[in-house]
């Protein structure tokens, strides 16, 4: 079994996502990373930001992220 260590960086970060419940779907064929704070997400919006990160919200609440190239995000 690989060893998996998670940073107390990391557990910082998912405190403050906007959300109690965060939904995470890894697709390793796309290498796309999809993070949701609410399901069903309804978003009626997407911004594309630098890095290829895409921003969904529902009016202005942030109701989830799209990471594209995401293994390529990890050192």
């Amino acid at each position: 079994m690989a060893e998996t260590i998670i940073s107390n960086a990391l557990v910082s970060h998912l405190v403050a996502l906007p959300a109690r419940q965060t939904w995470i779907e890894y697709d390793d064929a796309a290498d796309v990373l999809y993070i949701s704070f609410r399901k069903p997400q309804q978003a009626n919006d997407s911004i594309m930001e630098d890095e290829d990160h895409i921003y969904h919200y529902a009016d202005r609440e942030l109701v989830g992220v799209t990471v594209l190239h995401a293994s390529k995000k990890v050192p």
